[in-house]
């Protein structure tokens, strides 16, 4: 059930004109570097700082190129809580290095654009889901990873788009459930499990704009396709109705995470993949698999925020040491709580 009086919700922040793109715009000396030149001072800078740099599956080509690993929000924290390194460079969005500073307070955590934030974490704040959480006292709150470190501090339980169904399972089933704040995976895992949940109406703006207009007729189109939908899309519910109808192919379509994606491109023989994602996704699956099709099933789903990462910026975070994501250790340890809770059961 969607509980919408709670609201209004947070405006989708703009990223038109950043701090961090002025500074780069004004700085002479970056305006006199090539493409080539910052890489190689991004690699010299790394060895220097013994940093690490991670890069969400949604980053620009070039951003992912150079990243030492890429991957989605939950892998890349992992990926930071294990390296050696004493910096960490995060080229994804603003709660993702949170998340990152929540999981290795010990390390400096870095974004070369700390104004990259996410229309859908934007959508819920602390002081909503106290309101909320008192309109049902005994509920337990599951917060989507993509949401700010305020937040998670305020949920019982931490998710991800792989792990929502298997969360939500594991809840004793005489509890309510408070599931924010994505409608689209909220309906999905409500689907899925059988559990009744209060869903926050958050919603990310680029998966929600991938609408069942956009599946329909591509099967006729590519025959020898299958089709990857994340389960954030606006099209979800109709598309978990059309498969229980028979009206989709229940052996060519999937729902999966982005890393779940990435994973079954690499595996299934299946020679095209209908992608209903962010479209930088592509280019991680074009270098696994070369010699596969991909299909993006909307090509402008474009999240503006994760290009908001730009080569430049990274030169210039690694170099002046900027911008470092910080969370106060009250907030960092209650969301902590909330993520080692999700990964007890996963």
């Amino acid at each position: 059930m969607l509980e919408t009086d709670l609201l209004p919700v947070k405006q989708r922040p703009s990223v038109a004109d950043t701090e961090a793109t002025r500074a780069v715009e004004q700085d002479e000396e970056i305006r006199n570097m090539t493409e080539e030149q910052l890489i190689e001072g991004i690699n010299r800078l790394r060895k220097e700082r013994n940093a690490v740099i991670l890069a969400h599956n949604y980053q620009l080509p070039i951003i992912q190129d150079l990243a030492d690993f890429v991957g989605d929000s939950l892998e890349l924290s992992r990926q930071a809580a294990k390296t050696d390194a004493d910096v960490i460079v995060f080229c994804g969005v603003h709660f993702m290095a949170e998340t990152a500073a929540i999981l290795c307070p010990d390390k400096k955590v870095l974004i070369p654009d700390p104004e990259a934030g996410c229309s859908l974490a934007a959508t819920v704040t602390a002081e909503q889901v106290r309101r909320w959480k008192e309109r049902h006292p005994d509920a337990i709150v599951v917060a989507y990873i993509n949401t700010t470190a305020e937040v998670k501090a305020e949920a019982d339980y931490c998710c991800t788009s792989a792990n929502a169904v298997k969360v939500v399972q594991a809840l004793p089933p005489d509890r309510e459930i408070l599931f924010l704040p994505d409608m689209f995976l909220g309906a999905y895992v409500q689907q899925m499990t059988g559990r009744r949940m209060y869903l926050w109406p958050g919603e990310c703006h680029v998966h929600a704009g991938i609408r069942p207009e956009h599946i329909q007729g591509l099967f006729d189109r590519y025959p020898d396709a299958d089709l990857l939908l994340h389960p954030e899309c606006g099209c979800i519910s109709q598309c978990m109705y059309a498969l229980a109808e028979g009206e989709l192919p229940a052996d060519r379509t999937f729902v999966y995470s982005t890393s779940g994606m990435v994973r079954h491109v690499r595996t299934s023989p299946v020679p095209t993949h209908l992608v209903a994602t962010e479209v930088g996704i592509l280019h991680r699956m074009c270098k696994e698999a070369p010699h596969k099709r991909f299909v993006p099933v909307k090509e402008d789903a474009i999240c503006e925020y994760m290009k908001t990462i730009t080569l430049p910026k990274v030169y210039r975070s690694l170099r002046d040491m900027v911008y470092e994501v910080t969370v106060s250790p009250e907030i960092a340890d209650r969301a902590r709580r909330a993520i080692e809770r999700m990964l007890e059961i996963v």
